[in-house]
């Protein structure tokens, strides 16, 4: 996000704790767990606007409620062209299901950028809507997450209960 632009921004209360929604006015440009390792430090260009929030707190309760397996939210997540790729790419993964960083890689093109996607996953701006829990290690182990891995086991967990199938990892989508 540009430093001199306004950032709107809300707060929910989730299974997980706090949530914090930042956007535009328009979009949603991120969603952040407290603590959440790469969160935004909130500056004087903030401004909290409640309403402008209020269909992505609404979607986001149905899907803490196990009533929503997919958002219908206008997103912007401020990345680079790589990132932005990467983060299109989990949006594809379906619900209640896993994926690797090797099999995101290969279907971004870049079947070498294995490290690079991981990188890029955990950069996402917008968790939880840009699934990246749902990435996991080649092996099947979770692997970290920004929001610490006891959230990222609960997502799963939560998921493959409202879901009905196993949350495993695929080898190919």
């Amino acid at each position: 996000m540009m430093s001199d632009a306004t950032v709107y921004f809300t707060t929910m209360p989730s299974p997980l704790g706090e949530l914090l929604l930042t956007g535009d006015g328009r979009h949603l440009t991120g969603l952040y767990m407290s603590p959440h390792t790469h969160g935004p430090a909130r500056g004087a260009g903030w401004v909290r606007n409640d309403e402008a929030f209020h269909d992505a707190v609404r979607q986001l309760q149905e899907y803490f409620d196990g009533t929503r397996i997919t958002f219908e939210i206008p997103l912007a997540p401020d990345g680079t062209e790589f990132q932005r790729k990467v983060w299109m790419a989990l949006r594809d993964i379906p619900y209640a299901q896993t994926v690797s960083y090797g099999d995101i890689a290969r279907e971004i093109g870049n079947p070498k950028g294995v490290r690079a996607v991981g990188l890029a996953n955990g950069r996402n701006p917008i968790s939880i809507i840009v699934p990246c829990h749902r990435v996991i290690g080649s092996n099947g182990a979770l692997t970290g997450y920004g929001g610490g891995i006891e959230r990222k086991q609960w997502l799963l967990a939560h998921e493959a209960r409202h879901g009905g199938l196993e949350a495993t990892a695929l080898g190919s989508r």
